[in-house]
């Protein structure tokens, strides 16, 4: 049976704040692309905490995809699938993909599990990137990729980030968890109960 374990959105949000400072210390972020769905809660909740007096909010922009596939089971469990499914991404006709060109990306999703999520994430952005790149002229501008998670599944994944990423450290999970199934509070139907759960398990 799988081991479900409830996290709070207090406790996302102060997980959040722990990890900031080392987010503009090591990464100094330009900009936030959140992988939806999970992505969007703590891509806002981090912003808050790495804006500093006189300084402008950091852009959050939102690409969707898709791994995990429903279980025939009498509750919401799910799986990891193996084919990653693009629900949004960015418009490579507009400007928004011209405009990462040279930046510090910052990538934020909820959960590092079977990482084969985050594997297409900076794949893709990073190919989408120096497309737009040799289209614009702007010659030979890094633009480096960053990864944060709020939390990190301790298994043997299936994905594999850029091996400059982990060199460079550039990721970074709040917090590292056994193979269990996380129930976050924004697939919550019913709020007061997902809280009475989370208060209730072990600690």
């Amino acid at each position: 049976m799988v081991q479900k374990v409830y996290v709070t959105y207090n406790e996302i949000h102060k997980l959040c704040q722990t990890s900031a400072e080392r987010i503009l210390t090591d990464f100094q972020p330009n900009l936030i692309i959140a992988i939806g769905g999970g992505g969007y809660v703590p891509a806002r909740i981090l912003r808050s905490f790495l804006k500093r007096p006189g300084t402008p909010n950091i852009p959050i922009q939102a690409i969707g995809l898709s791994l995990y596939e429903t279980l025939g089971t009498d509750g919401p469990v799910e799986e990891p699938g193996t084919k990653v499914t693009r629900t949004q991404w960015l418009d490579l006709s507009s400007l928004e993909m011209s405009n990462l060109i040279g930046k510090n990306i910052l990538i934020v999703d909820e959960v590092d599990d079977t990482r084969t999520t985050l594997e297409y994430a900076v794949r893709e952005l990073e190919k989408d990137v120096e497309t737009a790149r040799k289209q614009s002229g702007k010659g030979a501008q890094r633009t480096c990729f960053s990864i944060f998670v709020v939390h990190n599944k301790d298994k043997p994944k299936r994905g594999h980030l850029p091996s400059d990423m982990i060199e460079e450290k550039r990721y970074l999970a709040a917090k590292t968890v056994g193979d269990v199934w996380i129930c976050y509070p924004w697939e919550a139907t019913d709020i007061d109960e997902h809280d009475k759960l989370a208060e209730s398990q072990p600690s």
